[in-house]
């Protein structure tokens, strides 16, 4: 038997481009002699890859070049539904929307192009009210280019578990997509929209 069951995976890229896009900061997973490193690092999505950004000192900084495996989670809404929710008797459970991805990764070596990503990124996140914008000319990103390398990451594998009581009468689901917008922030709303 496949595990998530069928109804809770989402074999929909534009979905999980969605989660990427809307919640950015990714678990990145290497391994290395056998014992995982793993950093949480905001990751665009750019012309079908993922781009990235890692301090030079941090361990696993080595292991995202090279052509090596990578593994990586990207978190959306979750929260716990009580029974209380629904219309029919049902058990607690948790649901949540969460996009595993495998990749190979490279390192980019150009500080022009780290800068440039950099500059893009902070565009990117900024979104959509830009209150601030980092100029390329700003000293301080300058004297930061030595201690930071750029990374791109080509998706391998791509699996959705989008778990939402799918599997429950209509009411108890839209009960239960209730309960998760209001668990979490209002922008979730909008988000749960495009996708479900």
């Amino acid at each position: 038997m496949k595990y998530p069951p069928k109804h809770h995976q989402d074999d929909d890229i534009s979905h999980m481009v969605d989660v990427i896009k809307t919640y950015p900061l990714a678990t990145v997973i290497s391994v290395k002699d056998n014992a995982p490193l793993i950093t949480h690092l905001p990751l665009i999505l750019e012309e079908g890859k993922l781009i990235g950004h890692i301090d030079i000192y941090n361990p696993q900084a080595k292991l995202l070049k090279d052509d090596n495996d990578v593994t990586l989670l990207f978190s959306g809404p979750e929260c716990y539904i009580s029974p209380s929710v629904y219309g029919t008797t049902q058990l607690p459970t948790w649901n949540y929307i969460k996009v595993h991805l495998k990749g190979k990764v490279k390192a980019i070596e150009s500080k022009e192009a780290l800068k440039q990503s950099l500059i893009t990124m902070t565009e990117f996140l900024e979104a959509p009210d830009h209150k601030y914008v980092l100029e390329p000319d700003n000293p301080r990103l300058d004297r930061n280019l030595n201690y930071i390398e750029m990374f791109e990451i080509e998706i391998t594998n791509w699996e959705g578990k989008f778990k939402l009581s799918q599997d429950k009468k209509p009411s108890d689901t839209k009960a239960a997509r209730e309960a998760l917008i209001k668990a979490n922030q209002e922008s979730i709303r909008q988000f749960l929209d495009k996708v479900f």
